[in-house]
């Protein structure tokens, strides 16, 4: 695959993007974090560098990024190598799963969801964080995606697709926040 390479090659440089755009990584660290239930077992699907999962005590990640997951293990997370479509977990043990800026990445929206449904207990959350195609920021990724080292090869959605996809894996109580409403040059502060 060939945005798993970019992410192996271009590891600091997609930790170091987290510094440099400090107030929308915490906007959406406290938007996540309002969703993210306290002494749960979580686990984060795409967890990169442990960027999200850290702050947020989620103990467990899966990413199919090698360099990626030396850096989040490096931050004390135990973390497996996978893709979304095919978890290596048992059935019905994570209290919530999150997905951060995953599901532009994954090459099967359907069969990723239907995979966290199973891994989840009977009351387990679903949390998903994603750039929608139809806002400024999706817009704004769209328009420079060729001359993105890994935003070349991703399917944006919106949140309407997003939403309906949820419903036909079973998943029917949802609430949406929105986190990012400029352009990334624009935002000075955390939302």
């Amino acid at each position: 695959m060939a945005r798993i390479k970019s992410f192996n090659i271009h590891t600091n440089e997609y930790d170091n993007w987290f510094v440099k755009n400090k107030h929308i990584y915490q906007s959406e660290l406290n938007a996540v974090k309002h969703f993210t239930p306290p002494r749960k077992v979580g686990l984060e699907i795409g967890v990169g560098t442990g960027r999200f999962a850290v702050p947020l005590n989620i103990q467990f990640g899966l990413d199919p990024s090698e360099q990626m997951i030396k850096v989040a293990k490096n931050r004390g997370l135990k973390v497996f190598k996978g893709i979304a479509e095919q978890l290596p977990i048992k059935e019905e043990i994570i209290d919530f799963a999150l997905m951060i800026t995953t599901v532009c990445f994954v090459d099967d929206l359907s069969q990723s969801f239907k995979e966290v449904k199973r891994i989840l207990k009977s009351d387990g959350s679903f949390i998903i964080g994603f750039i929608d195609k139809k806002s400024t920021l999706g817009k704004e990724y769209q328009k420079e995606r060729k001359k993105s080292k890994f935003y070349g090869d991703a399917t944006f959605y919106s949140t309407s697709k997003i939403i309906k996809c949820l419903k036909k894996t079973g998943f029917l109580n949802y609430e949406i926040i929105q986190t990012v409403f400029e352009k990334t040059n624009q935002i000075d502060s955390p939302i």
